[in-house]
């Protein structure tokens, strides 16, 4: 028998058994029953969870954990927009801090050997438009957020100017994935779903590259930004 046909008998065997054994805990009722517990706990220990929170953020990012977005939007969830936008958004700028130096002073060899054939472009990209090139890259990201860390540490940006780019450049589209993660939050059945506000901020996620791409086109066609790329 075709081991691709014996393969997919198994993979669908799997699914049925995950299905039957797990599938009562996969719905919207047990999610939001968590979610019950977790605002519980958060209501009566907010600086515990908050700093919980915080650092667990900082780790997924330093360590380049897949599964940063879904923590994103957890904590919209849990901690509302403006709360989670200050968590987030310097958890996840330390974070990508911390990557960056430990690819400088500690793992330079592993990221060179690794991704050194991306590295010339990041080397160009800071030799012809300095700063302004990683704010681009964070504001409309071509590659994912851990590489841009990692490489950004083998070139001859500072530290500071890093942390600070990073800051500001990853901070709208935080807001977005926030601003996301608050809605779906607030679903109380399935017919939530397509709810306006849910629909809007799902079309702020899909909208936001684009119109980013065209600001920042703008931006580094006007005569300042020419003259001003150090």
């Amino acid at each position: 028998m075709n081991k691709k046909i014996i393969f997919g008998a198994v993979f669908v065997a799997l699914i049925v058994i995950l299905g039957m054994n797990f599938g009562q805990y996969l719905t919207l009722d047990n999610a939001k029953a968590q979610q019950a517990e977790l605002t519980s706990f958060i209501d009566n220990n907010f600086a515990l969870a908050a700093s919980m929170y915080f650092v667990a953020y900082i780790a997924v990012t330093a360590f380049s954990i897949p599964g940063a977005l879904v923590v994103t939007l957890l904590g919209a969830a849990l901690f509302g927009f403006w709360t989670s936008l200050l968590l987030v958004s310097f958890s996840s700028t330390i974070g990508a801090t911390l990557a960056f130096l430990s690819s400088r002073y500690l793992l330079r060899d592993w990221v060179q050997s690794k991704f050194g054939d991306k590295l010339s472009a990041f080397n160009q990209g800071v030799e012809r438009d300095g700063a302004f090139y990683l704010f681009s890259l964070r504001l409309i990201p071509v590659f994912p957020f851990f590489l841009i860390n990692l490489l950004m540490g083998l070139t001859p940006i500072t530290t500071f100017r890093f942390y600070l780019v990073s800051q500001i450049g990853m901070l709208p589209g935080t807001a977005v994935y926030l601003n996301a993660g608050t809605q779906l939050a607030q679903i109380e059945s399935l017919s939530g779903i397509v709810s306006p506000s849910v629909l809007i901020s799902f079309a702020l996620l899909g909208l936001f590259p684009i119109v980013a791409k065209w600001i920042m086109s703008k931006v580094k066609a006007s005569p300042s930004a020419s003259n001003g790329n150090a």
